[in-house]
């Protein structure tokens, strides 16, 4: 071997020789680094009380809450009430979100793991973005797939996930694992609004006219019992006790599964209308429309001024203490101002279409003939002996 190819054996050596040890170099710098974000809070200060706007984009949907008189509303649905602990839900868990891993990523694989740019087509992430109220951007998360410890059974997307793979837009280079799953990271209304409803209690006159005409009914009583009589058609014919009240207590908790889509077909042209009027004073009236899937649409208004009649007072007990007398005087107050509070949201309703459980309408629903006394078959007297 010449002395001249020595001296470029030589020149190789040395290049690949200094070629792995910037690659060891590398690797050993990149490895630390990555280690020692483990644990740590990906949104770094982040603090509830500024956050006053969230924006959650989806490739095909975006939903936007904000912050409005201490309370939080959802902007696409025209500022309709968001549910309060949902929200602190997120805005919690996004706070507390820590790598408990991270990987180098490539633009190329972001897709796999859904977290593309936003609105970049398949494959793109979940973008949330806090606010404060002036329209400032205090942090943003891109939400990608569900993380699984072990492969689920069944489909997936149904399935709660271990955690989640999530990217920080500032660093487009690595992907975290969490092991919150954020299943509250979605654009569905349904999952956002308050199902608060309507609360129609102590029902005095209870009207039902279907949309067709035919066989509704309007019973009434005279007190907060059971003596529930037929007003108008069916007068005088005798009601099953059960079943009107059934019609009347099927009104007490009527929760909202969520709002009607702007192209919805509600059915609320022709509606079937349901007229409650309360002993506390206030007069209820409910537009019912279709049924789409075991769902309903209602329109809901609210009249009147709420006058709880109050329960006849309890008699003080000679050794009554002044704490307990006080404790009981103060629940009567809270009572009132938490029945006018009700009342008062209520009566927002009324802008609204919304969804509600069909089943929820059924026993007030009822045809008259269908609250009436049954009459028991004649038994069979048994044979006479011989």
């Amino acid at each position: 071997m010449n002395k001249q190819l020595l001296a470029i054996l030589g020149v190789i050596l040395v290049v690949m020789g200094g070629a792995a040890l910037f690659v060891h170099n590398q690797g050993a710098g990149e490895k630390p680094a990555a280690t020692a974000q483990l644990g740590q809070p990906l949104l770094k200060g982040l603090k509830a009380s500024e956050i006053g706007i969230i924006t959650i984009r989806e490739p095909k949907a975006t939903l936007t809450l904000v912050k409005k008189d201490n309370r939080w509303t959802i902007a696409e649905k025209n500022g309709f009430a968001a549910d309060l602990d949902k929200v602190t839900d997120l805005v919690v868990k996004s706070i507390e979100l820590k790598a408990g891993q991270v990987e180098p990523i490539g633009e190329k694989d972001r897709p796999r793991l859904n977290l593309a740019d936003p609105g970049k087509g398949e494959g793109a992430a979940t973008a949330i973005t806090y606010k404060a109220a002036d329209g400032k951007i205090l942090a943003e998360l891109l939400v990608g797939k569900k993380y699984f410890k072990k492969e689920p059974e069944g489909d997936a997307s149904k399935a709660q996930g271990d955690g989640r793979f999530v990217m920080l837009p500032s660093d487009p280079k690595q992907v975290y694992i969490v092991s919150e799953p954020l299943r509250v990271a979605t654009t569905a209304t349904g999952d956002w609004i308050s199902k608060e409803g309507v609360a129609i209690e102590r029902v005095k006159v209870l009207e039902v006219k279907p949309a067709q005409g035919g066989d509704g009914y309007r019973i009434e009583r005279d007190t907060d019992g059971i003596d529930w009589k037929l007003v108008g058609a069916g007068a005088g014919q005798k009601l099953d006790v059960s079943r009107a009240n059934a019609a009347s207590y099927s009104l007490n908790k009527l929760d909202i599964e969520d709002l009607a889509a702007a192209d919805a077909d509600t059915g609320l042209d022709q509606p079937t209308v349901i007229t409650a009027t309360t002993f506390d004073g206030l007069t209820y009236t409910l537009l019912v429309g279709k049924n789409d899937k075991d769902k309903t649409f209602v329109k809901v208004n609210v009249e009147g001024t709420p006058v709880r009649e109050a329960t006849p007072p309890r008699a003080e007990k000679a050794d009554e203490k002044a704490e307990d007398k006080a404790k009981r005087e103060k629940a009567v107050v809270d009572d009132k101002k938490k029945f006018e509070d009700r009342t008062a949201r209520e009566k927002t309703l009324k802008d609204y279409v919304l969804v509600v459980q069909s089943r929820k309408l059924n026993d007030t629903l009822k045809k008259r003939s269908e609250l009436l006394e049954q009459k028991k078959p004649d038994e069979k007297k048994p044979p006479a002996k011989k």
